[in-house]
């Protein structure tokens, strides 16, 4: 058995236990929270034997080999090099840190520390994402030369939803774009097999000051008889982005965390010379695939009908949805398998640092390009 430290037990904590329980073969000793009665009280409820108020602590577990970084944003770059220092294999909730510099020297501590290092980018996990991929990778769709798609959610919708996110200071100089941009820049990256290189990008605040509740509230909760007091906002509710892949192809996505009725849509589309492929998370067993001669296919994720080199992200037979949890669990897979193995796989399927780093950058340039309005080189 792997024995696992999980680092924060908000929303995305239990998550990561829950798929880490089903791989069956890892077992989360320990888990750390903002205090000790915090991290005993979840340690409890998730029938986790060990609790502890800090990361040193935790980090100091016995026969402790892999930690998960579930922390919000702010404390990523600064609890991932703790768990670096300490020589355990890492596994990071996105984004990897804050800025491009932070990115740099994660990238740097990883590779030195020679551990097996993963971000939590999700979607790309998708079976008929992977299908999506197989099928560019093997030529399928001919010459690419256009990618588009959005990520749309409603949860910032009303004046009085508010939560650490949009507090630069806690959440990072970019909302929207950082916290959901960011998954589909490195899906679409993952996908055509190919890097953004040049942003042009024009970011809106749609509540200039929110209502925040004095008592607090979690992210997705609503509250009754609430007392709010004003908050400035500095980071963006929408957005649009074009840009530039490496290879000269183009493409656009837009962000929103206020399209009411929009819960939690990523969706992509990819045109080539021979067809286009399109995708929706909402709707995630399907893969559309478009033609000019012949009828449109929808393509589901049954194994027996998808590529052979990736039949394997899709567990059950035909017409057995699987969604977000499966795509979590095939994700913590992957990553499992070289911590098995201990070394790096030479194309990782998961994410790595390095992915983190690609769109830690991609951020960094999308802000930039609004600020200064014009396109903008993303670094490398």
């Amino acid at each position: 058995m792997i024995n696992v430290g999980i680092i924060g037990s908000g929303f995305i904590g239990p998550a990561h236990i829950e798929a880490l329980r089903r791989l069956g073969y890892v077992q989360v000793v320990a888990l750390c929270d903002g205090s000790l009665e915090q991290a005993q009280e979840k340690a409890r409820a998730l029938n986790i034997p060990h609790a502890y108020g800090s990361v040193d602590a935790l980090l100091a577990h016995p026969e402790l080999q892999v930690v998960h970084n579930c922390t919000p944003n702010h404390l990523h770059a600064a609890i991932n090099r703790q768990i670096l220092r300490a020589g355990k294999h890492v596994f990071s909730e996105k984004p990897l840190c804050m800025t491009p510099d932070e990115a740099r020297e994660l990238v740097t501590l990883a590779e030195q520390a020679g551990v097996i290092h993963g971000v939590s980018f999700v979607y790309r996990q998708f079976a008929m994402v992977r299908q999506a991929a197989s099928m560019v990778a093997q030529g399928s769709l001919g010459r690419l030369f256009a990618a588009h798609g959005s990520y749309l959610q409603d949860w910032m919708l009303l004046e009085t939803d508010y939560n650490w996110r949009v507090d630069a200071a806690l959440g990072g100089a970019s909302r929207a774009v950082a916290d959901i941009g960011s998954h589909w820049c490195d899906t679409i990256q993952f996908l055509t097999g190919r890097r953004i290189t040049e942003v042009m990008a024009d970011l809106s605040i749609v509540w200039p000051t929110r209502k925040a509740n004095i008592a607090g509230t979690q992210t997705f909760s609503q509250a009754g008889n609430a007392v709010y007091e004003d908050k400035p906002v500095t980071t963006e509710d929408f957005g649009s982005v074009l840009f530039r892949f490496d290879d000269g192809s183009k493409g656009s996505f837009t962000v929103s965390q206020v399209s009411a009725g929009r819960k939690n849509r990523l969706s992509l589309e990819v045109n080539g010379s021979d067809c286009s492929v399109a995708w929706d998370q909402e709707v995630p067993q399907q893969l559309w695939v478009g033609h000019r001669a012949q009828a449109n296919q929808t393509l589901t994720d049954d194994p027996g009908l998808m590529n052979r080199d990736v039949a394997d992200s899709a567990h059950f037979p035909g017409g057995h949805i699987e969604g977000w949890p499966d795509a979590f669990k095939n994700m913590m897979a992957h990553f499992y398998q070289a911590v098995q193995t201990g070394r790096m796989p030479e194309k990782p399927v998961f994410a790595t640092f390095h992915d983190g780093a690609s769109v830690m950058y991609i951020i960094d340039a999308i802000v930039k390009s609004h600020q200064q309005q014009r396109w903008v080189s993303v670094a490398q």
